[in-house]
C-alpha cells in the first residue's frame, strides 16, 4: 500500500471515529400516562429524596407529611423542575459546542486524462493530477473564548432558573395547601355553629308551640340553618377540589393523597416576622439574591459575550491549507494561506444588534428589580393590614367569647334560659368564622411575602437541596 494511500485512509479513519450512533427512544402516551397515574407519596425513592432533602436520615414511610415534605415530593415530581433541568442540560450541551474548534475540511482536486504534448508523461506515471488539500480554520481574537463565556453566561441562567422554578413549585404546594387548610376550618367551625342552629331552631319551635315566640323569630333561624347548610355542602366541595389542587400542585393524580395524612400546624401557628430591621435587611438580600434577579444578571453576561463575540468577528479568521498534489508522476508539497476580506462590512450589522440585545438585556434586569421592589412593598403592606386587621379580629372574638361565657354563667345561675344561651353561643359562632376569615387573609398575605422575598417563612428551607439530575432516573 502506497504513502497516499495510508494518508486517505488516515483521513477517513480519523473522521468516522467517534462519531455517536443515533437511538430512537419513542414515547408511548398510553404507558406515559399510566407511569404518571401510578404516581405515589409511598414510592421508595422519593422518601428517600424527601429525606435527603430535610437532611434527615432513612427513608421511612412517614405518619404524617408537613409543608417542607410535600414541597420535596413537588421537587421530585413536579414536570416543570423536570423541564427546567432539561433546559440546563441543553445549556450544559452549548458549552460543548462553543468550546469546540472548527473542523478542518479536505478538498480533492482530480484531473484524469493524457498529456497535450506526447511524452510530456514520465514512463510508469500514472495519467492523471490528484490534489488532495486540508483547510485548519484558525479562529482570531479569542472569538471561541467569547462563545464560550456566552455559553456558560447561559448555563448559569438556567440554572438559576431552575430554582426560580423550585420557588414557583413551592408557593404553589403552599397556596394549595393553605387552601385545603382553610376549607377544613371553615368546614368544622360551620358544623359548629350549624349544630348551635339546630338546636336553636328546635327550641324556637317549642316556644312558638307554646305560644312564646313569633313565627318570624322561628323562620329567621330556619332560614340561617338553610344557609349553613347550603354553605356546608359548599365547603366540602371547595376542600375536595383544593386537595385536588395539592395533588396538582406536588405532581402526582389525586388519589395519591387518598389515605395520606397530611399535616397543615404550619398555618394555625406561623412565625411572628419581626418586619422592622429585618426586613429591611430581607428586602435588600432579596433585589439582589432573588432567583430570577440572579437569571436575568447572567444573561446580561451573556449578552455582554455576544458583543464581545461580534467585536471579534470583525476581524477576519485565517485559513491554513497545507496540501499535496501528484501531476503525472510529480510529487508536489503546498502550504497556502487565506483569510476573508473585510471589503463590503466589518460586521456593523451583527455588532449593533449585539449592542442592542445588550441594552435591552439590561432594560430588563432593571424592569424585574422593579417588579420585585413593587411586590415586595405590596406584600409587606398587605401583610402588615392583614396582622392589624387579624388583631382587632382577635379583639372582637375575645369580646364575644366572655359575652358567651357571662352568659352560660347566668344559665348555670337560673338567670337566662337555655335559647337565649345558645343563641350567645351562635353569635359567638358567627364571629368565630368571620375571625377565621381574618386569619386566611393574615397566612395568604404571609405567603405572598414568602413568595416577593424568596425566603421560607413556613418551615424550613428545601430549595438548597434541589437536585440538577432527575431523581426519578439519575440523569
Amino acid at each position: 500500500m502506497s504513502a497516499r494511500t495510508l494518508l486517505l485512509a488516515a483521513f477517513a479513519n480519523l473522521a468516522l471515529c467517534g462519531c455517536v450512533t443515533y437511538q430512537s427512544e419513542p414515547i408511548s402516551p398510553a404507558a406515559n400516562a399510566q407511569a404518571l397515574d401510578s404516581r405515589s407519596l409511598n414510592d421508595p425513592r422519593l422518601r428517600s429524596f424527601v429525606a435527603f432533602a430535610m437532611g434527615s436520615d432513612g427513608a421511612a414511610a412517614r405518619p404524617a407529611w408537613d409543608l417542607p415534605e410535600l414541597t420535596a415530593a413537588a421537587l421530585y415530581y413536579h414536570p416543570d423542575i423536570a423541564l427546567a433541568r432539561a433546559k440546563l442540560a441543553e445549556a450544559r450541551a452549548a458549552v460543548i459546542t462553543a468550546g469546540q474548534h472548527p473542523n478542518p475540511v479536505l478538498n480533492f482536486a482530480n484531473i484524469v486524462g493524457q498529456g497535450l504534448v506526447a511524452g510530456a508523461i514520465p514512463a510508469g506515471a500514472a495519467p492523471l493530477t490528484i490534489g488532495p488539500v486540508v483547510d485548519f480554520i484558525i479562529e482570531t481574537c479569542g472569538k471561541r473564548e467569547a462563545r464560550t463565556a456566552q455559553a456558560q453566561s447561559l448555563v448559569d441562567a438556567a440554572r438559576f432558573d431552575l430554582a426560580s422554578a423550585g420557588w414557583q413549585v413551592r408557593g404553589r404546594v403552599r397556596a394549595a395547601m393553605l387552601a385545603l387548610w382553610a376549607a377544613q376550618q371553615r368546614l368544622d367551625l360551620t358544623r359548629q355553629r350549624l349544630a348551635l342552629e339546630d338546636q336553636l331552631v328546635e327550641l324556637l319551635e317549642h316556644r312558638l308551640a307554646a305560644g312564646e315566640a313569633s313565627s318570624l323569630d322561628v323562620a329567621r333561624e330556619r332560614i340561617n340553618r338553610s344557609e349553613l347548610t347550603l354553605a356546608e355542602s359548599n365547603l366540602e366541595q371547595t376542600a375536595a377540589e383544593a386537595r385536588v389542587q395539592l395533588a396538582t400542585a406536588i405532581g402526582v393524580p389525586a388519589h395519591a393523597l387518598d389515605g395520606i395524612d397530611l399535616e397543615m400546624g404550619a398555618f394555625d401557628h406561623p412565625p411572628a416576622l419581626p418586619l422592622s430591621a429585618d426586613a429591611g435587611a430581607w428586602r435588600r438580600d432579596a433585589l439582589t439574591k432573588r432567583t430570577d434577579i440572579q437569571a436575568a444578571l447572567q444573561n446580561y453576561q451573556a449578552a455582554q459575550a455576544a458583543l464581545r463575540l461580534a467585536v471579534a468577528d470583525q476581524y477576519p479568521n485565517i485559513t491554513l491549507s497545507p496540501g499535496y498534489t501528484y501531476q503525472y508522476g510529480i510529487n508536489q508539497y503546498e502550504l497556502n494561506l487565506g483569510t476573508t476580506l473585510p471589503i463590503f462590512n466589518q460586521n456593523q450589522g451583527q455588532i449593533a444588534e449585539a449592542y442592542a440585545k445588550r441594552q435591552q438585556a439590561a432594560v430588563a434586569f432593571t424592569a424585574l428589580q422593579a417588579d420585585a421592589i413593587g411586590a415586595i412593598d405590596d406584600a409587606t403592606m398587605a401583610y402588615r393590614r392583614a396582622t392589624k386587621t387579624l388583631a382587632s379580629a382577635d379583639a372582637l372574638l375575645a369580646d364575644e367569647r366572655h359575652r358567651a361565657e357571662q352568659m352560660e354563667s347566668s344559665f348555670r345561675a337560673g338567670q337566662v334560659d337555655r335559647p337565649t344561651l345558645v343563641t350567645a353561643q351562635v353569635e359567638a359562632a358567627a364571629t368565630a368564622l368571620s375571625h377565621f376569615d381574618a386569619v386566611v387573609q393574615q397566612r395568604e398575605a404571609l405567603g405572598r411575602l414568602e413568595d416577593a422575598l424568596q425566603r421560607p417563612l413556613y418551615g424550613p428551607d428545601v430549595m438548597l437541596s434541589l437536585p440538577q439530575m432527575n431523581p426519578e432516573s439519575g440523569t
